[in-house]
């Protein structure tokens, strides 16, 4: 199924215009995405949720073109969870419902299974282990290197130097995360959600929120962050992160932690061969495990 085969839509839900992608019908599938990424890197996952009886939706993510630019440009991981939440409710599901997610959409999707926890029947996520398992990863030095953007991105200078060269910034994320990987048919995806000044500042917006260097790490930021998306889910849910992921550095004794944190009957696994973008890399064998898990509707 190419881009044009996808049925697209609109739905208001928590004060924003959502923008997203559709196939099949069904119960809710709720795939969301990260950044620098867009919902076409569902593209492969879209028509297996759809022939597995899902109505299988990519929404873009608050401020990702074409989806709103929230007025008050709020981008906290309380934000993204009521996101989880409204586009349930907006989109119609049920407790059918599952929900999928990777990089933010994943920071979104733990704290949106945790708010309402009625609202989903299994969870699969990738790529961003819960914050428990972040915390230990980010206090690596390995970690703090591959982290250099969580800084870079709160200084002004960053504005133009993301935006220079076509956004090349973003060619060389995806290089850095996902080596070896051609991801030129993402990046034109990518980019068209950020081309405008605005989105892109949005983009950047989660950074400067979450990883305020006044407030990152201290104790009220900390309780913040626990309320939202700190505590064990309740689903059972598939975890997956890749053995090459650039990004974040979960070693075996960290990834072996991973379900300590998610409801019974959860996994976590490792994808081997694959950076962070897993699912454009391997997408016939990460959707095999993604619709093994969650089953057919």
């Amino acid at each position: 199924m190419t881009q044009h085969q996808f049925k697209q839509g609109t739905v208001q839900a928590n004060g924003l215009r959502f923008h997203y992608l559709e196939a099949g019908s069904g119960p809710l599938a709720l795939c969301l995405h990260g950044f620098p990424d867009s919902p076409y890197s569902y593209r492969h996952l879209l028509p297996e949720l759809a022939r597995a009886g899902f109505r299988a939706v990519a929404p873009f993510m608050r401020g990702y073109a074409p989806t709103g630019i929230p007025a008050d440009g709020r981008y906290a991981t309380r934000d993204l969870a009521a996101d989880v939440a409204a586009l349930h409710a907006a989109l119609g599901g049920g407790a059918d419902a599952v929900l999928i997610a990777h990089d933010w959409g994943a920071v979104a999707a733990y704290g949106g299974a945790a708010k309402e926890p009625e609202r989903w029947r299994r969870c699969a996520i990738m790529d961003v282990p819960p914050l428990a398992i972040f915390a230990e990863v980010g206090s690596t030095y390995a970690q703090v290197k591959r982290s250099f953007y969580f800084w870079f991105f709160q200084m002004k200078v960053a504005d133009e130097m993301v935006a220079a060269n076509n956004m090349e910034f973003i060619d060389r994320l995806w290089g850095d995360w996902s080596p070896g990987y051609a991801a030129a048919e993402d990046l034109v995806h990518v980019k068209n959600c950020l081309r405008e000044r605005a989105n892109l500042m949005a983009a950047l917006g989660y950074y400067r929120t979450h990883m305020n260097p006044l407030r990152y790490g201290a104790p009220d930021w900390a309780a913040e962050q626990v309320a939202v998306w700190g505590a064990p889910l309740k689903q059972p849910t598939l975890y997956l992160h890749g053995d090459e992921d650039g990004c974040i550095a979960l070693d075996d004794a960290l990834l072996a932690k991973v379900p300590n944190f998610l409801g019974p009957g959860s996994r976590a696994e490792r994808v081997q061969g694959v950076g962070h973008f897993m699912l454009v890399q391997k997408p016939a064998e990460v959707n095999r495990r993604i619709l093994e898990f969650v089953g057919g509707a």
